[in-house]
C-alpha cells in the first residue's frame, strides 16, 4: 500500500520512487537502442572482411552476449517502467549477461594487445569500441544504482561459467570443421601447443569467474535505503 501525505495523496518518496523508475526504464531502452544499432553497423562492417560469414559473426561471444544484453534490457526497462523490482529470474539474468559482456570487453582488450604483439592487425570499428567498451561500463556503473534490483545467489558462478565453457566446446568443433576460429588462442595454428591453449583458457575462465563474484557481490551489497531490493532471488516472492 502506498503510503499518504498529509493532503491524502502519494508522499514525496513514492513520487521521487517512481520518478528515478520512470527515468531508469527509458535510460535502459536507450542503452539497449544504442546496442542494437552498434550490434547492425558491427554486422555491415564486418561484410568488407573475406572471412566474414554470418556464421562467423553470430559466433563470437561478444555478439551472443550483447544480443542478450538487448533482450534483458528491454525487459528491465518494461519493469522499471511499471516501478515494479526486478523478478529473481531478471536479475539471475542480468547478472550473467552483464559479467559475459564485462569478461568479452576485457578479453577483447587483450586480444587487441596480443595482435599487435604477434604481428596481426585487429581493426576497432566504433561499434566494436562500444559494444567492447562502452556499453560494459555503463551497465556496470547502472548495476551499482539499479533500483529493483534482487541480490543475486552466488550460483548463477556456475551458470555463467556453464556457458563459457559449452560456447568454448561448440567453438572448437565448429572450428574444425570450418577452419575459422573466433579468437587467436582456440586456433591450434596460433598457438604453441596443448599447454599454451590450456593456459589462454584457464586465464579466461578465471576472468569471468571474477568478474562475477564482483557482479553478484555488488548486488549483496544493497543500500539499506533501497528495502524493497533486500530480498535474495532464489525466494519466491511473498
Amino acid at each position: 500500500m502506498c503510503a499518504r501525505g498529509a493532503g491524502g495523496g502519494p508522499s514525496s518518496d513514492d513520487t521521487d520512487s517512481v520518478t528515478i523508475s520512470t527515468a531508469t526504464g527509458l535510460g535502459r531502452f536507450a542503452v539497449a537502442l544504442v546496442c542494437s544499432v552498434a550490434l547492425v553497423f558491427r554486422y555491415i562492417w564486418g561484410l568488407g572482411s573475406i572471412t566474414f560469414t554470418s556464421g562467423n559473426f553470430f559466433s563470437y561471444l561478444t555478439i551472443q552476449s550483447n544480443i542478450a544484453f538487448v533482450a534483458v534490457l528491454v525487459v528491465g526497462g518494461i519493469h522499471a517502467l511499471k516501478s515494479e523490482p526486478d523478478p529473481p529470474w531478471l536479475s539471475v539474468a542480468r547478472a550473467a549477461v552483464l559479467s559475459c559482456t564485462v569478461s568479452a570487453g576485457v578479453v577483447f582488450a587483450f586480444l587487441v594487445q596480443q595482435a599487435g604483439a604477434r604481428g596481426f592487425r585487429i581493426d576497432v570499428p566504433w561499434s566494436d569500441q562500444v559494444l567492447h567498451f562502452w556499453l560494459p561500463t555503463i551497465a556496470l556503473l547502472e548495476w551499482f544504482v539499479s533500483p529493483g534490483r534482487g541480490r543475486v545467489p552466488w550460483r548463477t558462478l556456475f551458470v555463467v561459467i556453464g556457458y563459457a565453457v559449452v560456447w568454448g566446446i561448440a567453438t572448437l568443433i565448429r572450428g574444425a570443421d570450418v577452419g575459422w576460429y573466433p579468437y587467436f588462442f582456440l586456433d591450434p595454428a596460433q598457438v604453441d601447443g596443448v599447454g599454451q591453449f590450456a593456459l589462454f583458457s584457464g586465464i579466461a575462465l578465471a576472468l569471468f569467474s571474477v568478474v562475477t563474484c564482483a557482479v553478484v557481490g555488488i548486488s549483496r551489497t544493497v543500500p539499506l535505503a533501497d528495502r524493497r531490493s533486500r530480498r535474495d532471488v532464489a525466494r519466491p516472492p511473498e
